[in-house]
């Protein structure tokens, strides 16, 4: 249950709300971590950031910013120089050439996620989703009048998107598909194969492809990663988002990027303009240092991720009424529970009943239900503590 203020605050119908608030969801994340906020012993599932501490060189560069009086306004399109590393990193990574005129940078990839979706979206516009998907891109089309039609995914599929599906969804009132891949919150990599495929039938029937690659580093078994940005012919009807966060565990510091064509960015430029003025200037020079700064830090984090999730696989595997799967990426996995069990109810009794925070599936879409999103972005001690107290709880159980 939501608490009191929440309820206020989503459902009020009180005149002086704009209607369109009505769109976004009580958040089952935050629900479940409000919830678990006033229990003891909790041990969190639920958190989607790295628990790692930044780089050193990371941290050097933002308080060496901060002392050198790098605390005013940056250009609305970002630091110029972080535009232009950024071209550089992601020109060399992806044998494309790109500018600064390329990069938009913004208040976290949440805010180009923001800036994206809602500069697009409007009635009479349909955009093609995967479900599971991250819970912000439909409530920021429906707001501004858009419409969704979802793509199921499923666990004994690994979630893996058939590309067939979404070209067969393509139709007159197609404007764009968002893609998330490494997807939150299936840990989800789409081969090259699929990102083609939609990426080239999307060009030719005239679409938009949105692409939230904020995970894009964190990639296991040494696969390539098939960037949108790799596999389109140019930019012209793409827009590619990242940011800091996830790979040099920098969440906090709010520094993500949106990659499009020059039209694109000069348009988002003025929308930015009206949203957050410009990213957190000390840490867009973290940035810089992070890109100039080499990849052990990466190495390290993905050889951890690693053992975090082929044990967390062990252990789903093991865990009754869970059918699980191997994600490739981000870090996460969404099993999967018996067809018509809930699992708002479950994550819920879960919580109450052995102190462990899951996030219900339902908060990634309306053909989750039957599903739990955990996180591994914590210890691999505290994911085996929670497995003793998960594992058993679901023996007890009878979801027949």
């Amino acid at each position: 249950m939501a608490n009191d203020l929440d309820i206020d605050f989503y459902e009020s119908e009180d005149p002086i709300w704009n209607p369109a608030l009505m769109t976004i969801p009580v958040p089952g994340i935050r629900r479940m971590v409000n919830l678990a906020a006033k229990m003891d012993d909790v041990i969190h599932l639920s958190i989607g950031q790295p628990d790692l501490t930044p780089p050193e060189h990371v941290i050097d560069a933002t308080v060496e910013a901060l002392r050198a009086g790098q605390t005013g306004y940056t250009m609305d399109a970002g630091l110029p120089e972080l535009n232009e590393a950024l071209a550089e990193y992601y020109g060399e990574r992806y044998q494309r050439p790109l500018t600064p005129d390329n990069i938009l940078v913004t208040t976290g990839a949440t805010e180009a996620i923001y800036l994206a979706l809602t500069a697009t979206a409007a009635p009479g516009r349909e955009f093609i989703i995967p479900e599971p998907s991250f819970m912000l891109y439909a409530p920021l089309i429906r707001m501004n009048g858009g419409t969704v039609r979802a793509i199921p995914t499923h666990a004994e599929n690994n979630h893996q998107l058939d590309p067939q599906e979404v070209i067969d969804a393509i139709d007159m009132n197609t404007y764009a598909i968002v893609l998330n891949s490494p997807s939150n919150p299936t840990g989800t990599v789409y081969p090259k194969e699929t990102i083609e495929a939609i990426v080239e039938e999307a060009a030719y029937r005239g679409v938009q492809v949105i692409s939230d690659e904020v995970y894009d580093h964190l990639i296991y078994d040494d696969k390539p990663y098939p960037s949108v940005l790799k596999h389109c012919s140019d930019l012209d009807h793409i827009m590619v988002v990242s940011s800091f966060s996830k790979t040099f565990s920098m969440a906090g510091m709010r520094v993500g990027w949106l990659i499009g064509s020059q039209g694109a960015i000069k348009k988002l430029r003025r929308y930015h303009m009206f949203t957050t003025t410009v990213a957190n200037t000390p840490c867009q020079w973290a940035g810089v240092a992070a890109l100039r700064g080499g990849n052990d830090f990466i190495d390290g984090m993905l050889k951890e991720y690693t053992r975090r999730r082929n044990r967390l696989v062990q252990l789903i595997d093991e865990t009754p009424w869970l059918t699980g799967y191997r994600p490739e990426g981000a870090f996460y996995v969404f099993p999967s529970l018996p067809e018509g069990v809930s699992g708002a109810n479950v994550a819920m009794r879960l919580l109450r009943e052995t102190g462990v925070c899951t996030i219900p599936g339902d908060t990634f879409g309306e053909h989750c239900g039957n599903a739990l999103r955990i996180s591994y972005s914590t210890s691999l001690d505290k994911i085996e503590s929670a497995f003793e107290r998960i594992i058993p709880w679901m023996q007890a159980q009878d979801f027949t």
